[in-house]
């Protein structure tokens, strides 16, 4: 096997990692910029996905081998079309909702991570763990005390603030597997 048959591939993949990796990047930026607009359309997509699910469950409901249960299944399924389309329509609402559920996440991932701490306080560097943990209550707490307009910031910032951290990560895995197709 050559080195070209193995350097062309590697060098592409780091192109492509580099390319997808500054438009999330850009893409994180634009979220922080824009929070609430950002928070908008992650209601409108998660309103979409919950239409396309129903629509597969009423798929699912021609696979149904009783009476009983296709009636199930299509009422389930129009249920999550329904409320697809509702979530779709009212993005607003179910942006004040998803982030009272991002302070619940946040507050059980809290607690977690504390507990975790107590089971690994022996092993080096498990005080991150425990910081982790604070830092996660923390911000649980603010977006908790300021909902519903903590609505307005909370899911388009750490939207973005996911992004641009996945966009350097991937950047600096990028620029190793160049330096990598380099050396081949």
């Amino acid at each position: 096997m050559s080195t070209d048959s193995i350097h062309n591939p590697f060098k592409q993949f780091a192109g492509f990692l580099k390319g997808s990796s500054i438009l999330m990047i850009v893409l994180g930026l634009l979220a922080i910029t824009l929070p609430f607009a950002t928070g908008i359309a992650i209601s409108v997509l998660l309103g979409i996905l919950v239409t396309f699910c129903g629509a597969a469950y009423l798929a699912y409901a021609f696979a149904a081998r009783g009476a009983g249960s296709f009636l199930w299944r299509v009422l389930v399924g129009v249920l999550y079309i329904l409320g697809g389309i509702y979530l779709a329509i009212h993005p607003g609402l179910s942006l004040v909702s998803l982030t009272l559920l991002l302070a619940v996440i946040f507050f059980l991932e809290g607690i977690s991570e504390i507990a975790a701490f107590f089971s690994v306080r022996p092993l080096p560097g498990s005080s991150w763990i425990l910081f982790n943990g604070i830092v996660t209550l923390i911000l649980s707490f603010l977006i908790w005390r300021e909902w519903p307009s903590s609505s307005i910031w909370a899911v388009g910032t750490l939207v973005g603030i996911n992004l641009i951290m996945s966009g350097f990560s991937g950047l600096f895995v990028a620029t190793a597997a160049h330096k990598v197709a380099a050396a081949i």
